[in-house]
């Protein structure tokens, strides 16, 4: 993936921890990745590692403990709680030196050691703080700061033409227009441009309302009151999904899962979102199903410049659907690369038991192949060095420590020699099988040819 694509959302230390009695379970855990404008970011791992977790902390239906997301440069999300523990940390520590200082006898040394102690705990404080209330006040004021930006936006793309126009009656129409713009600009959110698809079809849809009323909630949430301009966007999205206008009237009970998740696909897409996080969409539909679902978003993402973070399980599905891979594991990232990257050197036990996971439709093959389990005691040694995510390919991030490193590196180079040993094989059958094909051609020819030579003669 180019690094000079644009990038739409940035996700940096992401933490989500949930109180559980006395404990603490970190359902994400310093989550750090990038998503280009126009590209499909899988989000892959088994159920309970913090997929869900990390798509609904982006979307903010969590207040994140720790770290900060970024859409379009604009600070979502932040997490406070970090700082605060980096607080504590750093006075604890202080404490501990100054008491061991204390312990010594008192010369102006000493009070110079702990004077200075004091003075870098102060200037910590202070620059967390001020963190502190930067975070508070992105994370509060992050839908006005759009707003204005929008209205910005408006602004300056009427005024030169009205500066321009050649009547007053030209004039007025545009004011009219800047006007309207203006209006429905300054209701603007920048959650608005962020839509999520969530995986249940059924409990995701409200039963006593229309398809009509939960498409169109969104946009009388922003400000729309038009019925007309609300019945076109409506019947425009249901077209764009597969369904017909005749749909809207009637309630989701009345359609079957896939056409349900088409309704929430409909959903997301009305307010003209420029990311979608899909919670695995697909997971509670039949394989056929699935296909016309993943087809429909693939055409989405075509026709409307759609971003999507794509969150699933099942590998096959992301490698046909996702540009880049991400593989998660107990809440955290494991392995990230694109697609074709991932599939040809995956390096990660994790991901290779993922890869094994898959089911292939040749039975004979199914009986004989053996699938990895991944035991991370065993597989990982980090009693000297702690792991951390590291570039062992250009593009290809893996969480692993400095011996580990140097072992996939040189597992890279023994993948590469063995595809490249497989090809080499592979033309070389080709050729033989070419030669083989040759000589009975030219076998059946010749027998041919004596056969009509030996009836002319008869005759």
């Amino acid at each position: 993936m180019s690094e000079e694509r644009e990038v739409l959302l940035s996700v940096q230390h992401l933490e989500q921890f949930f109180k559980m009695g006395s404990k603490q379970l970190k359902a994400v855990n310093d989550v750090n990745f990038d998503i280009h404008k126009g590209e499909v970011f899988g989000l892959v791992g088994e159920s309970g590692c913090g997929k869900t977790t990390t798509g609904r902390s982006i979307i903010r239906l969590y207040d994140i403990t720790g770290g900060s997301v970024y859409f379009e440069g604009q600070r979502i999300c932040a997490g406070i709680n970090t700082y605060k523990e980096a607080i504590k940390s750093a006075k604890d520590k202080a404490n501990a030196e100054i008491k061991e200082l204390n312990a010594q006898p008192k010369t102006p040394e000493r009070d110079e050691k702990i004077a200075k102690i004091n003075d870098e705990l102060n200037a910590f404080i202070a620059a967390q703080t001020a963190e502190i209330k930067s975070a508070k006040y992105d994370h509060k004021n992050c839908n006005r700061l759009y707003a204005e930006q929008q209205m910005k936006a408006v602004r300056g793309k009427y005024e030169p033409m009205i500066a321009a126009a050649g009547t007053e009656e030209e004039q007025k129409s545009l004011q009219a227009e800047m006007k309207r713009e203006l209006r429905l600009a300054s209701k603007d959110r920048i959650m608005n441009k962020m839509q999520m698809i969530f995986q249940d079809p059924i409990a995701s849809l409200n039963p006593r309302m229309t398809v009509r009323e939960i498409i169109a909630e969104g946009l009388i949430i922003r400000g729309i009151r038009d019925k007309k301009y609300i019945d076109e966007q409506v019947y425009k999205v249901l077209d764009l999904v597969g369904l017909v206008p005749e749909h809207a009237g009637r309630y989701p009970h009345e359609f079957s899962g896939g056409q349900r998740q088409r309704i929430g696909i409909a959903r997301a897409i009305v307010l003209n979102p420029d990311l979608i996080i899909a919670d695995e969409p697909i997971s509670a539909l039949d394989v056929s199903i699935q296909a016309q679902v993943i087809n429909l978003l693939n055409d989405l993402r075509e026709r409307l410049g759609l971003t999507i973070l794509f969150i699933a399980h099942d590998l096959s599905v992301v490698k046909y659907f996702s540009d880049r891979i991400a593989v998660m594991y107990f809440g955290k990232i494991v392995e990230l690369t694109t697609s074709d990257e991932l599939f040809r050197h995956p390096l990660h036990p994790y991901t290779k038991s993922l890869l094994s996971a898959i089911p292939l439709p040749d039975p004979q093959f199914e009986k004989q192949r053996k699938r990895i389990t991944y035991n991370p005691l065993a597989a990982h040694d980090y009693s000297e060095q702690q792991p951390y995510m590291q570039e062992v390919a250009p593009g290809h991030f893996i969480y692993c420590n400095d011996v580990e490193f140097e072992r996939y590196k040189q597992e890279i180079v023994e993948l590469d020699a063995a595809e490249a040993k497989a090809e080499a094989v592979s033309k070389s059958v080709e050729k033989t099988d070419g030669k083989k094909t040759a000589k009975k051609s030219a076998a059946k020819t010749k027998k041919g040819d004596a056969k009509t030579s030996t009836e002319k003669r008869k005759r």
